[in-house]
Formats: structure tokens, C-alpha cells, sequence
């Protein structure tokens, strides 16, 4: 999306124009049965353009995102029915979030409005030896206090394939946790598939003094999950284990904490994450792997070259996950696709991924995508 200035973020932030009716009346085009729906906060991602501090800049950038958002509109891009299920302040701000997940295919019946403030987030971005940094702004938003009040799970899961969700959620407060854990619950209740990424930011939880329940509260979420994201050190939280002393390569590392959480858990079938291989400041590698009950799946090495924006990489990597299981592609194919569709998120700005199936084929024959 274009620039704006800091004054006419805050025009926007403090006055409604438009004379549209409220999201809620708002029709939708008709789509197919959505296979996913993605529970979550949707935010505004703010950033100062050329890298700069935010004390330097006169202009932001605006993107939409938040990780269920950010993996709703990939599987949409990859050609699955996706539903938005979240709620948004009845004003220009959410009116522009629901408009920018229906224009790129994303159903948003979920979405229900009530009064209050936008989520937002604001990102320096590194260059250099600078690395890049992230200033949450997100208390007391719509969406914090209110997130489970009066969802219609029975009618919103009807006909739906998975469930998404994602650990950043409950790390707003107790009620979107208690929010998240309805969720999950909703879905194993009606049969629904359960995808969980862990997700784990100790700075979200501390800011509302639940950093002593985010294990409880992970590891129930967790437990009724099919499909597991989640990093070693994720895993480590969840179960209650001491992260590993970097004795192992992190492949051997992930791969014993995977294992301890299909023993653990019963229902779990696949646990998936990406490795990060940083060998300076401008020069990265990306690999994953998904750990399932017939064994370790891993992929090549990406080198990722000159990053354009990695912010989203972990949610098209979870969405092309989900994709492969949609389609039920074997476990090494499933891996592959995704590990090439999170290394071409690199190459494109804003928080999620508008790759689509033939492109991210591309990356995984080597060529050079996004020609369209």
C-alpha cells in the first residue's frame, strides 16, 4: 500500500468518512465453502520507508496484516476457501482491513465489529548490522476485548476442513486466550481439524503478566492439534523440557523435541517448522522440516540473497502446509512446497503472500518467479 503521513494517519485514526454501511451488512460474493477458517486479531503494520527509525521519519508505510490474516490470504491465493473469523472496530480502519482480505479472495462473514480501537504494529526495518525491530501496540484493541464474545462456532465451522490459529492470539489477555482455547475446542467437538502454530513472543505475554500461564495455556491448545508448528525452543515451553544446549545440529534438536510431543500428544500428527541459518548480517539460509509419525522430512537449503521483507515468511510456510495436506500430497512434497513458498515471501513486501501455486513451483525448479 501507498505512504502516509504521520498527520493523516492520525485524520484517519480519529475520523469516519465513509457513508458505507457497517461491515456486518455489507454483502459478500458468493465463494466456495471455505476449507479453512483462521481465527485472530487483524492488524495495521506501520513503517517508516528506507529503513529508517521511526524517530526519523515523516512518512509510514501501511500494510495489512496479523498471522491468521497473513495465512488466510495465501490459501486463498493458493485456490482454497478461506474464512476470516475475527473482530474489527466499526470504523475506516477496519472497513479498509475487511476490504483488503475480500479483495484478494478471503471470506469475511467471520468478521463481526464493536466498538473500540485498531491493533496496530510498527516495524523498523534492519539493514546492515542493524537488525530489525518491533513495537506492538495492541492493548485494549477491539479485538482484545472482546474477541470471544458470542461466536457463532457451530454455524461459522459447518462444512470446514481446519481450523487455524495461532499463539500470538492468546498472548493478547485472558480473554482472547480463553477466547483461542473455545476455539480450539469448538473445532475438535464438530471434528474439525486442528492447525496450531505456537508462535511464542515473550514480550506479547509479559505486557498483560500471563508470561507464568502461556505453557498451560499453549500446551492445551496444542494438545488437541493434528498439525504443530512450533520451534524447538516452542516446544520446550509447551512440554515442559529444558531447551536444548546446542550440543546437536538444530535439525537433531528440533527433530527430539518433535518426537517428545507426538509421544505426548495423541492426536498429533505433524509438527513442521523452518531453520534460519544466518551466516552475516545480509546473508541468510532457509530450510524446514516436518517431523511426522513416519519419520523427519527435511528440505535443501534456500539461500535467500538480498531480503525485501521477511515478516509473514513463517505464516505462506504454514498456509502451504495446509495447502499440501488439502490436497493430500505426500509428507516430502508437502515440505518442499512449503519451504519454497515462505523463501519467495522474502522477496515480497507487506506481511503476507500473494504467491500462488505456479510460482512457488517455479522457485522449487529453480527458476526465477512471480513472472506473471
Amino acid at each position: 500500500m501507498t505512504g502516509i503521513s504521520v498527520t493523516q494517519l492520525g485524520r484517519t485514526l480519529t475520523a469516519v468518512t465513509d457513508k458505507r454501511p457497517p461491515l456486518a451488512e455489507q454483502p459478500a460474493p458468493s465463494r466456495q465453502s471455505p476449507q479453512v477458517a483462521c481465527f485472530g486479531e487483524i492488524l495495521l503494520r506501520l513503517s517508516p520507508p528506507r529503513c529508517e527509525l521511526l524517530q526519523q521519519a515523516q512518512q509510514l508505510q501501511v500494510h495489512i496484516g496479523g498471522a491468521e490474516a497473513n495465512v488466510a490470504i495465501s490459501l486463498a491465493q493458493l485456490g482454497h476457501g478461506a474464512l476470516m473469523v475475527s473482530l474489527m472496530p466499526e470504523n475506516a480502519l477496519g472497513r479498509l482491513c475487511v476490504g483488503e482480505l475480500r479483495r484478494h479472495g478471503v471470506q469475511v462473514e467471520g468478521i463481526r465489529t464493536a466498538p473500540g480501537r485498531m491493533g496496530l504494529y510498527f516495524v523498523e526495518t534492519g539493514r546492515g548490522h542493524r537488525a530489525t525491530q518491533v513495537l506492538y501496540d495492541r492493548a485494549y484493541s477491539a479485538f482484545a476485548l472482546a474477541a470471544g464474545s458470542e461466536v457463532p462456532w457451530s454455524v461459522l465451522l459447518a462444512g470446514v476442513e481446519w481450523l487455524h490459529l495461532s499463539g500470538i492470539t492468546p498472548a493478547l489477555g485472558r480473554r482472547a486466550a480463553d477466547a483461542t482455547i473455545a476455539a480450539a475446542r469448538a473445532a475438535r467437538s464438530r471434528d474439525v481439524r486442528l492447525s496450531f502454530d505456537c508462535n511464542y513472543r515473550a514480550s506479547l505475554w509479559s505486557a498483560w503478566s500471563g508470561a507464568d500461564d502461556a505453557a498451560a495455556i499453549l500446551r492445551e491448545i496444542a494438545g488437541g492439534a493434528e498439525l504443530l508448528f512450533a520451534s524447538e525452543r516452542d516446544l520446550a515451553l509447551i512440554l515442559g523440557r529444558k531447551p536444548a544446549d546446542n550440543n546437536g545440529t538444530p535439525q537433531e534438536e528440533f527433530a527430539a523435541a518433535a518426537l517428545a510431543a507426538l509421544a505426548r500428544f495423541e492426536q498429533l500428527r505433524y509438527v513442521a517448522c523452518t531453520l534460519r541459518i544466518q551466516h552475516g548480517p545480509d546473508a541468510q539460509e532457509l530450510t524446514a522440516l516436518i517431523m511426522s509419525r513416519e519419520g523427519l522430512f527435511t528440505t535443501r537449503h534456500y539461500s535467500l540473497g538480498e531480503i525485501v521483507d521477511r515478516i509473514g515468511s513463517g505464516d505462506a510456510f504454514a498456509a502451504a502446509v495446509l495447502h499440501g495436506l488439502l490436497r493430500q500430497h505426500d509428507t516430502q512434497r508437502i515440505v518442499d512446497f512449503a519451504a519454497a513458498a515462505a523463501c519467495l515471501k522474502h522477496a515480497l513486501p507487506g506481511d503476507f503472500s500473494l504467491a500462488g501455486e505456479r510460482e512457488i513451483e517455479a522457485v522449487l525448479r529453480g527458476e526465477i518467479s512471480m513472472q506473471r
